[in-house]
């Protein structure tokens, strides 16, 4: 590592992490990369060097794993200090909740929750005494609203909203930025490699991933609290508190039809 602040991003061997980890090292940040897979992490950390002159640390870890989280929160609280932690990996399931296999429910809230809750203590916990420092957690669109077909998956996002806009204010005083980042369907190889069919979306309802990485990092500097990207997801953010909460399911439920998913998960 050389002198330039260094950023944190889970889940960054594809997706939006990969979004995240190329657009802070260009931005001048080393980076800690964490995901599951890594040659994939190998590779990027190859890149970044090449393209931006960024060193990077390479933590193979499944945040799903007590054991292997704890290293990632031990390198949070112990090592060189860190100026940005990106909560980014994270989880889904499609399909009917009785239908779906228990081990990937309760997987989504082991990755999307637990180690999302571990890793923020690690970096405010480290962040707040020097009176510096910025959290970005990556929650949804889906966390504004129940989403029959996606249950776990959108109360894991709810969580996240609440948990981090939480965050916001008690460290607010100390000096530290924390922000809940929410974006909608985003072009990424998260529906891909859940095998998910988004034939039936239209393609006004899509984000490009670097825009939306641009808009979360832009918040984060102001530190604003939530950050919904494009004008249509902000619309969708606030429906739901317009109408019956029964129709906002059923809004919910047909949009999750039109996915036309198996019944598989997928890191993002």
């Amino acid at each position: 590592m050389t002198d330039r602040p260094i950023a944190l991003v889970t889940g960054a061997s594809s997706g939006l992490g990969e979004c995240f980890a190329r657009a802070l090292a260009a931005s001048g940040h080393d980076l800690v990369l964490v995901a599951r897979t890594g040659p994939a992490l190998e590779k990027l950390a190859g890149q970044l060097e090449q393209d931006s002159g960024a060193s990077s640390e390479v933590l193979v870890a499944d945040l799903a794993d007590a054991g292997q989280l704890g290293a990632v929160a031990g390198r949070i609280a112990d090592g060189a200090p860190l100026a940005t932690v990106i909560n980014n990996a994270g989880f889904g399931h499609y399909g009917a909740f009785a239908d779906l296999p228990l081990a990937g429910e309760v997987g989504q809230v082991a990755v999307n929750v637990l180690a999302l809750v571990t890793l923020s203590h690690a970096a405010l916990g480290a962040m707040v005494p020097r009176r510096t420092g910025k959290l970005l957690n990556v929650s949804s669109i889906g966390a504004f609203a129940p989403a029959p077909g996606g249950a776990t998956y959108s109360a894991t996002k709810a969580f996240v909203l609440s948990f981090t806009e939480a965050l916001h204010d008690e460290v607010a005083p100390a000096g530290v930025h924390v922000t809940a980042l929410c974006p909608g369907f985003t072009r990424t190889d998260f529906q891909q490699r859940a095998g998910v069919k988004t034939s039936g979306l239209p393609s006004v309802v899509w984000s490009d991933a670097a825009a939306v990485v641009a808009a979360g990092l832009a918040a984060l500097d102001r530190n604003q609290a939530v950050c919904v990207p494009g004008v249509l997801n902000k619309v969708v953010a606030v429906s739901p508190r317009l109408g019956p909460r029964g129709l906002t399911r059923r809004i919910s439920a047909g949009v999750m039809r039109r996915l036309e998913a198996p019944q598989a998960p997928a890191p993002g």
